[in-house]
C-alpha cells in the first residue's frame, strides 16, 4: 500500500500541487511516516523530512482549541450550555447573548460580516469588530464555518481559565505528549526546518515561520487566535492522533474520557441543518475523507493544505502536512481536496 501512496504523492509533486509533504499513517498499533519532495520547487531547496515544520492553519481550530474546550467540559469548568457573554461580556452583537459553547464547537453561528474584509484594522479594533458583529440569525439555526467562531472560542477558554491559549495547549497537550516541535511561536524553532507557506502580496514578503492566516496574524499583538497559527510536524500530530484513537489515553496518562472522545465523532447537529459535524471536528465529509469513510470518520483541514483524519472504529488515521499554498494560493480547494480524498481512499481501503 505504501508503494501506491508514494507513487501518488510523487505524481502530485510532479503536477506542482505542492512542492513536498510529510504523511503519517496509523493502522491500529503501527505507524508509518512517508516524506516526499522539497520545501519549495527550487531543486536546491531542502527535502521535506520527518521534522519539517508546517503551518497547519485551521487544524488549530481542533488541535488544540476545540480539544481544550472539551477538556474543560469534562473537568466541569464549562458546560455545553455555558454562555459566551457570561465570560466575554464585550460580545454584544445581535443574538450574542444566546451564543453557547455548543454553538462555538459546531460552527452554528452566521456572522453578518467577512473577517477578511477587516484584516487591515488595528488588532484591538479587529477583535472589537469580531465581538460586536451581529449574527444574521439566532445561534444553532445554520452551519456556517467561520474563523471568527473559533477566535471567540479561544477567547472564551482564556477568560474562563485566566490563562493564555498557547500556555494551556502546552500544559495540557503539547508538553505531556512530547510534541517537541509544536508551537504557536515557531521563532523558537530552527527556521531551516520550517516550510514557507506563501509569497504574500498583502504583507509583501515570503511567509515562513509566521502565521499564514491574515486575521490570526493581525490579531497576534492582542491574542493568540483559536482559529489558526499552530505550527507542527507529522510525528507530533501523530502522537495526538494516536491518543484520540486510543480512547483518550497515551503512555498511561488519560487526556479524555471515552465518552468525550465519542463526542468528537458523533453528529451534534441533528438532521435539520443538512450536514453533520461533531463537537470540535468535521464529520463524515467526502470532500476530504474519501469514499471509504464511515459515519464516524472525523477530521480537520487547513488552508495551507494540511489534513488530519481518523476512523475511530478501525483505529486508523493519517496526518498530511504540506505547503500547497506555496508560492501562491490557488483559486479554490478542488486540487488539494482531490489529493486528500486520494490519500484517504488508499489509507482507508477496506
Amino acid at each position: 500500500m505504501n508503494k501506491n501512496i508514494i507513487t501518488f504523492l510523487d505524481s502530485c509533486i510532479a503536477d506542482k500541487v505542492f512542492p513536498g509533504c510529510t504523511l503519517g499513517i496509523i493502522r491500529r498499533e503501527s505507524q508509518d511516516i512517508i516524506t516526499a519532495g522539497r520545501l519549495t520547487y527550487d531543486p536546491a531547496s531542502p527535502p521535506a523530512l520527518n521534522d519539517t515544520v508546517y503551518d497547519v492553519a485551521s487544524i488549530t481550530k481542533a488541535v488544540p482549541t476545540a480539544c481544550l474546550a472539551l477538556r474543560l467540559v469534562e473537568q466541569g469548568t464549562l458546560s455545553l450550555s455555558s454562555r459566551l457573554a457570561d465570560h466575554v461580556p464585550e460580545c454584544r452583537g445581535r443574538y450574542h447573548d444566546r451564543i453557547q459553547l455548543k454553538h462555538l464547537l459546531t460552527h452554528t453561528l452566521d456572522f453578518d460580516f467577512r473577517l477578511s474584509d477587516k484584516k487591515n484594522l488595528p488588532p484591538a479594533e479587529l477583535l472589537k469588530a469580531i465581538c460586536s458583529s451581529d449574527l444574521k440569525c439566532p445561534p444553532g439555526e445554520i452551519y456556517c464555518y467561520a474563523n471568527a467562531t473559533s477566535i471567540l472560542l479561544g477567547l472564551m477558554i482564556e477568560r474562563v481559565t485566566v490563562t493564555l491559549l498557547d500556555v494551556l495547549a502546552h500544559t495540557h497537550f503539547f508538553g505531556p505528549l512530547a510534541m517537541t516541535f509544536t508551537s504557536f511561536f515557531p521563532d523558537t524553532l530552527d527556521r531551516a526546518l520550517i516550510a514557507p507557506s506563501e509569497i504574500d502580496p498583502w504583507r509583501g514578503r515570503e511567509i515562513r515561520g509566521e502565521v499564514h492566516d491574515e486575521s490570526a496574524w493581525a490579531l497576534r499583538p492582542v491574542l493568540v487566535a483559536g482559529s489558526a497559527g499552530l505550527f507542527s510536524t507529522t510525528p507530533d500530530l501523530l502522537r495526538f492522533l494516536m491518543m484520540l484513537l486510543n480512547g483518550g489515553e497515551s503512555g498511561g496518562t488519560r487526556y479524555f474520557s471515552r465518552d468525550t472522545i465519542a463526542l468528537m465523532h458523533t453528529n451534534a447537529l441533528g438532521s435539520s441543518l443538512g450536514t453533520t459535524a461533531a463537537l470540535g471536528w468535521e464529520l463524515d465529509q467526502e470532500r476530504f475523507m474519501g469514499a471509504n469513510r464511515t459515519a464516524a470518520t472525523f477530521g480537520k483541514t487547513g488552508f495551507t493544505g494540511c489534513t488530519i483524519v481518523a476512523d475511530p472504529h478501525e483505529k486508523t488515521g493519517f496526518v498530511f502536512l504540506t505547503n500547497h499554498t506555496w508560492p501562491k494560493r490557488r483559486k479554490d480547494k478542488e486540487e488539494i481536496n482531490g489529493v486528500r480524498r486520494g490519500l484517504a481512499d488508499l489509507i482507508f481501503n477496506r
